[in-house]
């Protein structure tokens, strides 16, 4: 069975952005932290505009993944 490049891409992608969608969801000042910078001043808006959006880049990115190694497991009977 041969699976497309890009299953790979969403198959490394999707626990990536799993994993910062949690981390973000439990500690939203993470980011902050990193940069060092806090453009709302405080509100954390932004914060759950950034957890909503990794997660439905997550579900996106495994439900893409999903669909390429079915085509391909589907190709190869």
């Amino acid at each position: 069975m041969q699976v497309r490049a890009r299953f790979w891409l969403e198959a490394v992608l999707a626990p990536l952005t799993s994993g910062l969608f949690i981390l973000t969801l439990i500690s939203r000042d993470w980011i902050e932290r990193i940069f060092h910078v806090e453009p709302d001043a405080g509100s954390g808006a932004p914060e759950w505009l950034i957890v909503a959006l990794l997660f439905v880049v997550s579900i996106a990115l495994i439900v893409a993944a999903r669909t390429d190694w079915r085509r391909a497991q589907t190709s190869a009977n």
